[in-house]
């Protein structure tokens, strides 16, 4: 079997029914740059814990699952240049190779789920790339949440792709988007991304309460809860989108594909925002860990 290893608070946490976030690690490995990669997942787990919550930051180290990391562990993910990056198609090669690996949203998803655990907080979900006509480049992010049953608390899908599309997709494979104190789906570094949203609640317990009538009818997949980014790091739109534009032509300058696309263009977004989009990250990250804890909460009280 599967050796996946839970740390001793995240096993305490799951016996005594504490509420517990899991955390991808792509982040620390591929989304942000060092050193504020090591500092924004300490930072993360640590606002998790003080609002009450455990945090499950989630990897393979040497081809075992690991459900919540030492500070060693961080710090090989935020250092090391051979971790690979993992998702559904190629998680169990890494397990079977004993490699070391950061898990992608659906991988994230997958290892949380056999971990018994449900709400997930992340920054921004993959989804349908630009130009999807021609590479057919869809995140494996979108049908992992058709599949798994998990909550993710997040600021919509990352705003470099394809937003009407991405939307479209998960209302086809049957994924609600609930805004919280929205009506409208953000847009990642942006509040506003004139897509409408049909559902919404006005806090944690609302969310909770539809988390908890979708488990119940044992509904198969996942729920987003999409959340903006907080007031005062949000961009505007009308300044993200020539960042977007520019980065996404030297991408293609460079002939840069598949899964390296989002870590290479999210770094160009920050030298040509002069870091004002990885301000607006860091921030929406740690904002949405927080709310996801009081999410994981309310939702263990609907369930007592």
């Amino acid at each position: 079997m599967t050796a996946i290893l839970i740390s001793d608070e995240v096993t305490n946490g799951l016996t005594s029914s504490h509420p517990i976030v899991a955390l991808e690690s792509t982040l620390i490995s591929h989304g942000l740059p060092a050193p504020d990669n090591l500092e924004v997942a300490k930072d993360t787990e640590k606002i998790i814990r003080e609002n009450g919550g455990i945090p499950a930051t989630i990897a393979v180290i040497e081809g075992k699952i690991r459900i919540g990391l030492t500070n060693n562990e961080l710090e090989l993910l935020a250092t090391s240049d051979s971790v690979e990056k993992l998702s559904r198609n190629n998680l169990a090669t890494a397990i079977a190779k004993n490699m070391t690996g950061a898990t992608t949203v659906a991988a994230t998803m997958i290892c949380a789920r056999r971990a018994g655990i449900s709400i997930f907080a992340t920054g921004g979900i993959g989804g349908v790339h630009r130009n999807w006509q021609e590479s057919f480049d869809i995140s494996a992010d979108l049908s992992e949440l058709m599949r798994t049953p998990l909550t993710i608390v997040c600021s919509g899908a990352k705003s470099i792709l394809d937003l009407p599309a991405t939307m479209e997709y998960l209302e086809t494979i049957g994924v609600p988007i609930i805004g919280l104190g929205t009506n409208e789906l953000p847009a990642f570094f942006s509040s506003k991304s004139g897509i409408e949203l049909k559902q919404t609640v006005n806090d944690s317990k609302e969310a909770a309460a539809i988390i908890h009538e979708r488990r119940n009818l044992e509904l198969e997949g996942g729920e987003i809860i999409a959340v903006p980014p907080p007031e005062d790091t949000t961009l505007p739109p009308s300044a993200v989108r020539p960042w977007i534009e520019a980065a996404l032509n030297n991408a293609q300058n460079k002939n840069i594909k598949g899964s390296k696309i989002t870590p290479f263009v999210l770094d160009q977004l920050h030298a040509l925002s002069n870091g004002q989009t990885l301000k607006t990250n860091i921030s929406l990250i740690k904002n949405n860990a927080k709310i996801a804890t009081q999410i994981a909460k309310d939702l263990l009280n609907k369930n007592m």
